[in-house]
């Protein structure tokens, strides 16, 4: 935790649910969480980042779902295309 609290920008991939919370931040950090976890008994996926203490603190959370799910899934497809082209010569190698 005294590492976090340093941090003005704070990407959280642990995968783990709810790992980091508030306690753990500085005031106005922004945090991006990029894990996703399915919690047995939890009607709702969580992040790595325990959302509402976090927020608290936070400038700027990204949620989870929602957050940079979308934006990972694109750079996926984006790079198996790209992979796919240069397997069949069409693209950079």
């Amino acid at each position: 935790a005294a590492i976090t609290r340093q941090a003005d920008i704070l990407v959280a991939a642990v995968g783990k649910p709810e790992v980091i919370d508030g306690s753990m931040l500085k005031d106005g950090v922004v945090v991006i969480d990029a894990g996703y976890n399915k919690v047995e008994g939890r009607a709702k996926d969580v992040g790595d980042v325990e959302f509402e203490s976090a927020a608290a603190k936070a400038s700027w959370i990204t949620p989870v779902p929602g957050g940079v799910g979308p934006m990972t899934i694109a750079m996926l497809l984006k790079n198996t295309l790209k992979a796919a082209k240069r397997q069949m010569g069409a693209g950079p190698q």
